[in-house]
């Protein structure tokens, strides 16, 4: 019985062993008495493949731009967070704006590369306007500032802003406006003036310099009272009785950007209210020499609203004349 057993356990041994040999092959494992097989040897990468599109990026701009590269970092456009910045597009953040520079970097030709302040003021507003197309900025094409040909970076700089807020070249939005509209500005330093002075606001609190649907560039509403009653909401009306220029607008009476009369009045009291009110049942002549010679007391501290208080409208059954 032993000597039956013996070669039993010999040929079973042999089928495994076998079994274990093939299943190593087929596995690409070596088998015994084979060397173990080595991995193909890794041949080093060839040079970089060329940018698609003609693109050079930042590393390549950079080599010679590098005050506008590091500038640019410290922009909202260089903050790579946001993927609709210019830095969102990785490693292509300068040909964002400048176009594909591939050909500019190989020859050092100006012209193979977009230049804002050599291209047309439209088509320098058009790189802009690709990606600030909403909100504020969404009615700047036939605009007042693009139909006279100002652009984006007439008031704004990419690489050398001055402000803090919104790239603007210049100090404050102030200081930015006042290089065009020199005689709105002066206006801020007479007695009566809209708060800019102070700080509590700027231009931009009423006029949208990108454009709009009012006049003047006005933020809100279609005609002038709807920017002023947005703050002064007490004239808003409406009024049983409507005192009509006021209606018609707020400019009619008053300088919206400053004035040495009270209360930013076009004109003094109450001559302001004389421009219309000529002759009809009170004297428009009380500044004559008549009333000089005469003494008379309405030359002193005399105005038509200590009477007609009410002059923006009243809502009183017997408020026809605006008295109190």
């Amino acid at each position: 019985m032993s000597s039956l057993k013996a070669p039993l356990v010999v040929a079973g041994s042999a089928v495994l062993w076998f079994t274990v040999v093939t299943a190593a092959a087929r596995n690409g494992y070596p088998t015994p008495g084979q060397a173990a097989a080595q991995p193909p040897p890794k041949t080093p990468a060839a040079t970089a493949p060329a940018q698609a599109g003609g693109l050079a990026g930042d590393d390549t701009c950079t080599t010679c731009h590098d005050h506008e590269g590091k500038s640019l970092q410290a922009t909202l456009h260089g903050k790579a967070q946001n993927p609709r910045t210019p830095a969102g597009r990785i490693n292509h953040a300068c040909e964002t704006c400048h176009g594909p520079g591939r050909e500019h970097a190989e020859s050092g030709d100006k012209t193979k590369i977009r230049r804002l302040t050599a291209m047309s003021p439209r088509d320098a507003s058009e790189v802009c306007v690709s990606c600030h197309d909403r909100g504020n900025h969404a009615m700047w094409k036939g605009s007042m500032h693009d139909a006279r040909n100002l652009t984006c970076i007439t008031c704004h700089s990419i690489h050398s802003p001055s402000a803090g807020t919104a790239q603007l070249k210049a100090e404050s939005v102030v200081a930015t406006c006042v290089t065009c509209h020199k005689t709105e500005v002066a206006k801020l330093q007479r007695s009566g003036h809209m708060p800019l002075r102070e700080g509590k606001m700027d231009c931009t609190s009423c006029h949208n310099p990108h454009g709009s649907t009012n006049v003047r560039m006005l933020k809100v509403g279609n005609w002038v009272n709807e920017t002023c009653v947005s703050c002064h909401t007490e004239k808003r009306g409406p009024f049983l009785w409507d005192h009509a220029p006021v209606r018609e607008a707020c400019s009619t009476c008053h300088d919206p950007h400053g004035s040495n009369n009270e209360r930013m009045l076009a004109a003094k009291l109450p001559m302001l209210c004389q421009r219309c009110h000529i002759g009809t049942r009170h004297p428009s002549t009380i500044y004559d020499g008549a009333q000089l010679t005469a003494k008379s007391n309405r030359l002193i501290g005399r105005g038509c609203i200590n009477c007609h208080a009410q002059i923006h409208g009243s809502n009183s059954p017997a408020g026809n004349t605006f008295l109190r």
